[in-house]
């Protein structure tokens, strides 16, 4: 169980009809599933924000001279800073994700922030959605543990809002770190947040195919369960890494990763020893687990690749990043054969979207496979559509580089 339970969407209970009744439920209608993604990855959106001490240079927000000192665990850091402007949203959203991908060298790193505007008008406090560094030698990388307010919480790496707390704008502010007096300077190339209002579970009307019918990605096959044991300090393997498998897996298809050099401290022993390196390397030490879902796109980031959280409303707009040549790692649970294809049940999971056979149906790399054999799978599409867009609500990995452009609807 890779993200905890707690953060999984309640099921709706379905109303009573009475013993007796021979009326038919009522045929599900359509929801609004509101959801909006702004990220900000160029000298021109960088510059909408405010800086202090820090310059907008090709393409990132770059340290450029301290502007203060804080202490963190001990150790004195210079930081400097990069708020964005307010980000008007057409609806009022009741979650929001922070991702972002940046460079942090040497003993630097960054923190990631979110406050917002109510809907009752009055501006939240800032809460903490990660510290985040690439490498583990100097901080552990972590999410922040115990934000909970009148407005709202924060539960690893989702902003949750109140009940009659939603936000009509949000905002963010960027903290880039460096041990006092040295010469590191990271850099952030791109941040941004997914926010959302979604329909109550069980809400969903399936999707007709439309796009991408009989087209199926040739992304390599991982499986997390040849992991089982390995690196406990990690999370130990199996089950516990499907998040950096996927990912592993995408970034595989990109054409990069990790080295030979980068993971020569793996047992030699290991197969796919990629995917021990990305589960130390998307680790989050407060969550003690490999699936917080903004770790795993920054981990994506450090090879050059653009990558961020978001959530999406249908199938459909799976089909397009399908067609654009993207793969998606999703995030969702369900019961045992609750989904054809799949024959186990999981209380959250993450895999791959490689394409979609000639009907439609979903073509998967499921990193729950005992080998890499088994990984690709078929999988019904209207069962596999409602379980991730009722439990995550549609949650999905975007890596791609920046010579392939996503889709645009």
């Amino acid at each position: 169980m890779d993200r905890r339970t707690a953060l999984r969407l309640a099921v709706a209970a379905a109303a009573t009809m009475g013993a007796a009744s021979t009326k038919k439920p009522p045929t599900p209608q359509p929801q609004p599933r509101h959801v909006s993604y702004r990220g900000f990855n160029s000298d021109a959106d960088f510059a909408s924000g405010t800086s202090a001490g820090a310059e907008i240079a090709g393409g990132a927000i770059v340290f450029a001279g301290p502007v203060g000192q804080r202490t963190y665990l001990g150790t004195v850091y210079d930081y400097a800073t990069w708020t964005s402007p307010q980000v008007p949203l057409a609806f009022t959203a009741t979650q929001a994700v922070p991702s972002w991908t940046a460079d942090t060298p040497g003993g630097s790193w960054v923190e990631i922030e979110l406050r917002g505007v109510t809907e009752l008008g009055t501006t939240t406090a800032w809460y903490n959605l990660g510290r985040w560094a690439y490498d583990d030698a100097f901080i552990a990388r972590t999410s922040v543990p115990s934000q909970s307010d009148v407005d709202g919480r924060v539960s690893i790496d989702t902003w949750v809002a109140a009940l009659g707390h939603g936000l009509n704008s949000w905002q963010l502010r960027v903290t880039l770190l460096r041990p006092a007096g040295s010469g590191d300077v990271p850099r952030v190339r791109s941040v941004g947040a997914m926010a959302s209002r979604l329909p109550a579970p069980g809400s969903v009307v399936p999707s007709t195919p439309m796009f991408a019918q009989g087209t199926v990605l040739g992304v390599p096959p991982y499986s997390q369960n040849i992991h089982i044991g390995e690196y406990p300090q990690w999370n130990g393997g199996g089950e516990a890494w499907c998040s950096p498998t996927s990912t592993s897996m995408v970034l595989a298809y990109w054409g990069t990763g990790p080295t030979p050099e980068d993971y020569a401290w793996v047992d030699p022993s290991y197969q796919d020893p990629w995917v021990d390196y990305a589960a130390r390397f998307t680790y989050d030490a407060n969550y003690a687990g490999t699936g917080n879902w903004p770790f795993n796109t920054a981990y994506a980031g450090r090879f050059g690749l653009e990558a961020f959280v978001t959530r999406l409303r249908s199938l459909n707009e799976a089909e397009r990043f399908i067609a654009a040549g993207i793969p998606l790692v999703c995030s969702l649970s369900f019961k045992k054969n609750q989904i054809p294809g799949l024959t186990y049940g999981t209380n959250g999971h993450l895999l791959v979207v490689a394409g979609f056979d000639s009907s439609g149906r979903p073509v998967l790399n499921d990193p729950a496979a005992s080998s890499n054999a088994g990984v690709r799978k078929v999988v019904g599409r209207a069962e596999f559509e409602q379980a991730w867009l009722d439990t995550s609500g549609g949650i999905a990995y975007v890596i791609h580089p920046a010579s392939v452009p996503v889709p645009t609807w």
